[in-house]
């Protein structure tokens, strides 16, 4: 049983951080590049960031229900950071989803759809011009803490 949930756990975060990894670095850069508006790449990246946290909030559940409970001294202290990363994930991906997301979206409804169309003044303009890196960080923190369970698991001891 302990070699499936050290399995669980693995491809919990190889999903979650992979898929951080991919957004960040493949998905959006390429939608903006490559489609023909920045609200056509928006929406793409809007949808496909909605389904990432959706994967990620899973991934989390997993990662708790899979978490080791019988451990050493050294196993339940990183068994306690991996904790402490992993809710620190889901908190991070559960405001982004929740509430920076939703005012983006009604900042950019408010700007008349498109948020490059909207004069520079506009004050939904600025609010969404203003949540998005906050957005951006916040997911950062995600993936950086994910990279630091991915680092605490190889320090682990395979359970014999």
């Amino acid at each position: 049983m302990d070699g499936f949930l050290r399995v669980l756990r693995l491809l919990a975060m190889v999903v979650w951080v992979g898929g951080l990894v991919f957004f960040a670095f493949v998905v959006a850069p390429v939608s903006f590049h490559v489609l023909p508006s920045t609200y056509l790449a928006g929406t793409v990246v809007a949808g496909t960031l909605g389904a990432l946290n959706e994967i990620g909030l899973v991934c989390g559940f997993a990662l708790l229900i899979a978490m080791p409970w019988k451990l050493t001294m050294r196993g339940a202290r990183l068994a306690l950071l991996q904790l402490v990363c992993v809710a620190g994930m889901m908190a991070a991906t559960m405001f982004v989803q929740w509430s920076i997301v939703p005012r983006m979206e009604r900042d950019r409804i408010a700007a008349g759809g498109d948020i490059d169309a909207a004069t520079p003044d506009n004050p939904a303009r600025l609010d969404f011009e203003r949540l998005h890196p906050l957005s951006e960080k916040v997911e950062g923190v995600a993936l950086f803490l994910g990279l630091g369970v991915v680092v605490v698991m190889g320090l682990e001891k395979p359970s014999a």
